[in-house]
């Protein structure tokens, strides 16, 4: 294992994060403002979540061929559930007192939207990116299987030839980066929660 297969695995999931986060926002607040769309939004990203990994990357393969291209788009569809769940979640639980105060001073709908319901969603959209980059640097191990290189390709030699000094450190390394994420990322979070005064 070297210290480009770990940075190349990182990068992997956080270019993966950027797009998910990019496409996941829109449709948590689309589902938000449009229960209607919002139940078959929440309900696709639902179904995409219960595919195997492995089976997805098969079949956006079949599009995009074999390479980090296929793993990232895999990591973004696999990765959507928390993100727009917990956005949508998050725009949800604003209270009804806050929402009548931003009309009372005159806010339009958007302007509510985008300067009081989001950035008070924001530590619950938060903890579903955390979620999410926690996931997708596990998931991330299959795309070693479709050309996608980085730290799962450790373990599918170690497999291969039966080295369990291969995978012990590779899993090691997945370990030590989905703590030190995980961690570091709850420890955001909390910071915001304080902020704002939540009391959990």
């Amino acid at each position: 294992m070297t210290l480009n297969m770990v940075i190349e695995h990182l990068l992997i999931v956080c270019i993966a994060v950027i797009f998910t986060i990019i496409l996941g926002l829109p449709l948590g607040i689309l589902a938000y403002i449009n229960k209607r769309i919002g139940k078959f939004i929440l309900w696709i990203v639902d179904i995409l979540q219960t595919i195997p990994a492995l089976a997805l990357l098969g079949v956006i393969m079949i599009v995009f061929g074999a390479g980090k291209t296929t793993v990232i788009v895999g990591l973004v569809l696999y990765s959507l559930l928390p993100i727009v769940h917990n956005t949508y979640l998050g725009l949800t639980e604003v209270g009804p007192a806050i929402k009548d105060a931003a009309i009372g001073m005159g806010m339009s709908k958007i302007q509510r939207l985008f300067m009081v319901e989001l950035p008070l969603a924001f530590p619950v959209i938060f903890t579903g990116i955390r979620i999410a980059t926690v996931t997708s640097i596990g998931v991330a191990v299959f795309g070693s299987f479709v050309g996608g290189g980085g730290l799962g390709s450790i373990l599918y030699r170690g497999i291969h030839i039966q080295n369990m000094k291969l995978i012990l450190s590779g899993t090691l390394a997945l370990m030590v980066m989905a703590v030190v994420f995980d961690f570091g990322m709850s420890w955001i979070e909390k910071r915001m929660k304080v902020g704002m005064g939540y009391k959990n």
